[in-house]
């Protein structure tokens, strides 16, 4: 006898494969971007550059969880993209408030303002299409 594993409910469903591709493009920008960073100039600014390889793997994770789905990877996901907004608020705020503490901006600087303010508006599309995925999966 087998045992039958149900699938995990999709997240990306719909508009939800846009979010994943954000997501992917986010990955790829962050994670590249802060590899270089790291590899040629990180003694030049430490800090934003560690805070760009972070957000690279938050970004990664909450990829991979949206297209694993169900409902543990929801709640993970979920997790993380209040993170996320809460990192790039913290960041953003920070980089407005102490120019001097980052000699080179982050992902996350100026609220994502050199990623076309992507870094702040993913979190908040991504919390409320779990949030919206959520109600689809209890009703």
């Amino acid at each position: 006898m087998t045992a039958v594993e149900e699938k995990p409910a999709r997240l990306i469903g719909g508009p939800g494969l846009l979010l994943v591709w954000f997501y992917g493009v986010m990955v790829v920008g962050a994670v590249s971007r802060s590899a270089y960073q790291i590899a040629t100039e990180f003694d030049r600014a430490p800090l934003a550059y560690s805070l760009s390889a972070v957000a690279g793997l938050v970004y990664g994770f909450i990829t991979y969880s949206l297209v694993r789905g169900g409902e543990t990877a929801r709640r993970a996901a979920q997790v993380c993209c209040a993170a996320e907004l809460a990192g790039v608020l913290v960041v953003g705020t920070w980089t407005l408030v102490d120019r001097d503490a980052f000699p080179d901006s982050t992902v996350w600087s100026d609220y994502g303002m050199g990623y076309v303010f992507i870094p702040v508006l993913l979190p908040l599309t991504a919390l409320f299409w779990l949030r919206k995925a959520r109600a689809r999966q209890a009703g």
